[in-house]
């Protein structure tokens, strides 16, 4: 205990102990840690549609975001490795409908690729409202949400982007409108008199959207400009699956799950969308249900 003590105190001794002048403190200071200003590509884009970076306010935003998101490290990082492990699953849905692969980043900002829950009650990587899933045929009760089904909510997405893109004209209002909603681009359109997102004026939440959409592509395409190092080893990585087919209830999922060696948790952590420990399937409509490969979990 007297040791323990003692440590404590060499500990706070050495933390206060006298730099020497003020001057020499902030030499050390400034050699030991910079924080740069960011050099502004000369070019970006949006799915293709530039951005107009020779104006000035359109500058400024972008450089925001591009500081904000760079300097928010963790986060960062923690968004390279879910990437690494989410992305090859979006990517092929978004080719498919011919959505622009720019469109994943949307996702990023959205959720994290997380399954978030929004104060507004939207849900899932996607960040779908309950009627906008219903309306493009997800399932969502007490039982099931497949507002966390990442293959069926990125279609929803798809659907839904294709719509506003038609209705808008450009893929970069469409970005806007999935964040404001397509009554809500369009009405601003109307009532400011112009034609494109970047002459709007904006609330916070969608006046900064498509850039902050912009930025993350630009720093997770180029993450050593920005800073960050990284092996493949250290990314994350989807655990191999295959589907059952289940078109019955299931009065209890933790009994499902030892029947293929794995605990409740690993069952809903492949199934998020599967909301109760149990299935009411009084319709006896089919599921498929995801299963991983052994090998991969603690047995």
């Amino acid at each position: 205990m007297f040791v323990g003590v003692l440590s404590v105190v060499a500990l706070s001794i050495n933390a206060v102990q006298d730099p020497g002048t003020d001057e020499s403190f902030e030499k050390k200071q400034l050699n030991d840690y910079n924080v740069y200003a960011l050099t502004m590509p000369e070019k970006l884009d949006f799915a293709g549609e530039a951005l107009p970076l020779s104006d000035p306010d359109i500058y400024e935003r972008m450089d925001r975001e591009l500081l904000v998101n760079t300097y928010w490290q963790s986060n960062a990082l923690l968004l390279f490795k879910r990437a690494h492990k989410y992305f090859p699953v979006i990517e092929p849905i978004l080719k498919k409908h011919g959505v622009p692969d720019d469109f994943k980043y949307l996702a990023v900002i959205e959720s994290g690729l997380t399954n978030a829950v929004s104060p507004a009650g939207a849900r899932g990587f996607w960040q779908i409202m309950k009627g906008t899933g219903r309306d493009f045929g997800l399932e969502i009760n007490d039982n099931v949400d497949e507002r966390y089904n990442l293959v069926m909510s990125t279609e929803v997405a798809c659907e839904y982007l294709k719509k506003s893109k038609e209705l808008l004209g450009s893929w970069t209002a469409a970005a806007a409108a999935y964040n404001a909603g397509n009554r809500g681009i369009t009405s601003r359109l109307e009532k400011q008199k112009v034609d494109d997102y970047y002459d709007l004026l904006l609330g916070e939440e969608t006046g900064r959207y498509v850039f902050r959409i912009v930025a993350l592509k630009e720093i997770m395409n180029n993450p050593l400009k920005y800073g960050f190092n990284f092996r493949d080893k250290d990314l994350y990585n989807l655990v191999p699956s295959h589907t059952v087919k289940v078109d019955t209830a299931v009065t209890d999922f933790a009994a499902f799950a030892q029947k293929f060696d794995i605990n409740y948790k690993i069952l809903k952590i492949h199934n998020p969308w599967l909301r109760e420990p149990f299935l009411n399937n009084s319709s006896r409509k089919l599921y498929h249900i995801e299963i991983p490969e052994k090998g991969y979990y603690k047995d």
